[in-house]
């Protein structure tokens, strides 16, 4: 008896244990010494190599400013106790490659891992690479001019690419999704300049694996500039059961969305492809093409404009149209119902049962705020306003910017919800001020944040802050900080000596506040 309760104690004190370890915290500084015990940022280590082989599950690394080689990581976090490897301070750069692969950071073989706020350049393949590795994230990130790709992933299911900035990706992509990984959600991203796709997701059957992501969310990206090279600003390549929606694509020189199958073991059926804003130069593709079976899919709320003399909206191949919905769009008079081969009216298309709601796309002038400048928001009499459909409510309740749809009766179509220049109702808003901005995508160094205080009979001056943050939490400036009369306020931000990344600004009048992300870039 004596000897069983020994050994069930020991048993219980030994697991005890183990659930007590102390999760450690490591710093890596360009200064630092890799002899050094790396807990404070005095002591720090001087390579993030170092950092990789040391860690374990629930370990975290802050990096402090520098240039630095990469590093490849084998080691598991948990889902409670995740890996992170985390930017602290601005201008924490990954300039040469890590020792094992041509990458400038490369998660293998591994789980629960969290990069966060690098700048990784110039690598010889990916700038982040995520291979066999499942429940990643990447986020924060600033990859650019790498030769293939700025962020790619492999044989990874469940990974989250968010907040990152991907561009000038030499022979292929800004985001870069293949291998069977099902449910990889990419959203918040800015890829532009790439010479391939903006973001790519192919199932590559080829490679082994079903040859099918399913589940895949692609939502809220801002892709422009991309596919000199060809292919998409979105492709989907054996993409099925998935959601594209909120993401602006303009300036792309080919296709803005892409539904097929080259190397997927299916086409890319039973998308939903909802309130994208797509506009192709005149250079470009269809802003929608469907094609090898891809069938089931279905397209609400989207503006479709393109500048090309013959190519339109969107084009459907023969073998894809089982299945196929699309309705409440803002398109072209010109689409295709055998995959680009022959230009129809919306008319005839429309006699096939498809786009009954949808509006033939008047002047761009009159539907964007200013289409010359690329700042892609709705004006008060644009024809995508309250012109939307709410059978996409069950996946799109904000717009791009995090605003609340719809803003009056009816969705508008796009990715921009118009909010107007007036307040919001009492009984949500009960200190009365509204915050917007006018700026394009992504905002110019120097740009204009406009804001509203309205006067709701509880005092005529309101306390109002006004302040900018970086990704980190730091404040950069304070713009108000003030008591102000109700009015129509607006105010020059100028971020010249601003470093490019992701950046908040957050308005605060009376117990109410709000806060907005700006993403620059130079």
């Amino acid at each position: 008896m004596f000897t069983s309760y020994f050994r069930i104690t020991t048993l219980c004190l030994s697991l005890l244990s183990k659930s007590l370890i102390a999760q450690t915290t490591y710093f890596v500084s360009e200064t630092g010494n890799d002899e050094y015990n790396g807990l404070t940022s005095s002591t720090a280590f001087a390579t993030l190599q170092h950092a990789a082989d040391i860690v374990s599950a629930g370990d975290s690394v802050l990096v402090l400013s520098g240039n630095y080689s990469g590093f490849d990581l084998r080691e598991n976090g948990t889902q409670n106790s995740p890996i992170v490897f985390k930017a602290i301070e601005n201008n924490v750069v990954i300039d040469q490659q890590n020792y094992v692969t041509s990458d400038g950071i490369n998660i293998e073989n591994t789980a629960w891992i969290i990069i966060d706020g690098f700048e990784v350049k110039n690598q010889p393949r990916a700038g982040i690479r995520a291979a066999v590795s499942d429940f990643v994230t990447i986020k924060n990130n600033y990859c650019h001019n790498n030769y293939c790709w700025g962020i790619f992933t492999g044989f990874t299911d469940d990974i989250t690419i968010e907040n990152n900035v991907c561009s000038y990706s030499q022979d292929e992509h800004g985001i870069y999704v293949s291998n069977s990984g099902d449910r990889p959600i990419v959203r918040n991203n800015l890829c532009f300049e790439n010479n391939g796709c903006g973001i790519q997701l192919n199932a590559d059957h080829s490679q082994g694996g079903d040859g099918i992501i399913t589940n895949a969310v692609i939502e809220s990206n801002i892709l422009h500039d991309n596919c000199y090279g060809g292919g998409s600003a979105i492709n989907l390549d054996g993409v099925q059961e998935s959601e594209i929606y909120n993401n602006l694509l303009y300036n792309n020189y080919s296709t803005g969305i892409a539904l097929f199958m080259i190397d997927g073991a299916e086409g890319s059926k039973n998308n939903k492809v909802y309130n994208n804003t797509i506009i192709n130069p005149s250079d470009g593709r269809w802003n929608i093409l469907i094609v090898d079976g891809s069938t089931g899919n279905t397209l609400y709320n989207n503006i479709l404009i393109n500048n090309h003399s013959f190519r339109g909206s969107i084009a459907v191949d023969a073998e894809s149209f089982t299945g196929f919905t699309s309705d409440y769009n803002l398109l072209e008079d010109r689409l295709s119902s055998d995959g680009d081969n022959t230009v129809i009216s919306l008319s005839t298309w429309q006699n096939l049962g498809y786009d009954l709601h949808s509006l033939i796309a008047g002047s761009k002038e009159n539907i964007f705020a200013d289409y010359l400048t690329e700042d892609f928001h709705l004006t008060i009499n644009s024809q995508a306003t309250n012109t939307g459909t709410s059978l996409v409510s069950d996946i799109v309740s904000v717009d791009l910017e995090d605003i609340l749809r719809p803003q009056e009766n009816d969705y508008d179509i796009g990715c921009y919800e118009f909010t107007g220049t007036t307040d919001v109702s009492d009984n949500i808003n009960p200190n009365g001020f509204k915050l917007y901005q006018n700026y394009p995508n992504p905002f110019n160094p120097t740009t204009k944040i406009k804001y509203t205080i309205q006067d709701v009979g509880t005092s005529l001056m309101k306390f109002v802050q006004l302040k900018v943050y970086d990704i980190l939490g730091n404040e950069v400036v304070t713009l108000v900080n003030e008591e102000i009369p109700a009015g129509n306020y607006e105010i020059e931000f100028n971020a010249e000596n601003l470093p490019t990344g992701v950046y908040f600004y957050r308005l605060t009048a009376g117990k109410y506040s709000t806060t907005k992300k700006l993403m620059l870039i130079k």
